[in-house]
């Protein structure tokens, strides 16, 4: 194995967080910001990228953390390695409601492919990198789908989804079509385009959006029922100082008029 052994236990319901039991000299990566609380003896340390074994000495590295900025993620992650004698404990939390879920990569043929702003933590020696979608439709039409993180290697890693999260089994040829936020990750054998919504009506009055993912397997897919842009939005049109907001009577005629032209 390539990637550090970690064991692990996830905690709590709907704000859960990930415990992590590290061996001396074990090392799990975390994206910056993750990190709830840690024991004695862990130090913390910043690193270019993924920290994954990479060719090319300082290129390499500095490459794989320009990648990184391709998905909207900071240069940097940290990592945090036991240099006590004992196992020791580091947790990770979830940035907002929903489940944190283990991805052992050695299961998935050593890669999945996930939504950019999912990954949490994994195991030393996990890289995480970017996959572009092949198609010229998915990258102009695709919003979160087009560019994705790619997770390599045959450690653990975990990644967060929002709500309740649905795990579906794709036999060959067998399609799904799924909202674009709601695609969580996928196993790197699943294939994956970008389609247009049909009917006039239901593109400006339907409320779920031009464009939805088609996904054709074989693979594993992950739903997630709570993206995160979606919380984000319902949030942002109750606030006080939003006037479409305070204009949203529910229950009343006007309410009922804003429903109707913004999809709710």
């Amino acid at each position: 194995m390539n990637n550090h052994d970690i064991d692990y236990k996830i905690e709590g319901q709907e704000m859960q967080f990930v415990e992590i039991e590290l061996d001396p000299s074990e090392t799990v990566i975390a994206e910056a910001g993750s990190f709830m609380m840690m024991e004695d003896g862990i130090a913390m340390e910043t690193i270019f990228g993924d920290g994954s074994s990479q060719g090319g000495g300082v290129m390499g590295k500095l490459f794989g953390a320009g990648k990184r900025l391709l998905t909207g993620e900071s240069l940097f992650m940290t990592a945090f390695t036991n240099e006590g004698a004992g196992k020791k404990h580091v947790s990770f939390a979830s940035p907002y409601p929903g489940k944190i879920i283990p991805l052992d990569l050695s299961q998935y043929g050593g890669r999945m492919i996930c939504q950019k702003d999912s990954f949490l933590c994994a195991a030393k020696g996990v890289s995480v990198g970017i996959a572009f979608q092949k198609r010229l439709g998915t990258g102009f039409f695709g919003g979160e789908g087009f560019i994705m993180q790619k997770l390599e290697g045959d450690g653990l890693a975990f990644v967060h989804a929002g709500g309740m999260i649905k795990e579906i089994d794709l036999e060959s040829g067998e399609m799904l079509k799924v909202d674009t936020g709601c695609l969580v990750a996928m196993t790197s054998g699943v294939d994956y385009d970008i389609e247009l919504v049909k009917g006039v009506k239901t593109a400006l009055f339907g409320g779920e959006g031009l464009f939805f993912a088609t996904l054709r397997g074989p693979g594993k897919v992950l739903v997630q029922s709570l993206p995160f842009s979606r919380l984000a939005s319902r949030v942002f049109s109750a606030m006080p100082g939003n006037p479409v907001g305070r204009s949203k009577d529910e229950g009343s005629i006007t309410g009922g008029l804003f429903n109707l032209f913004d999809g709710n």
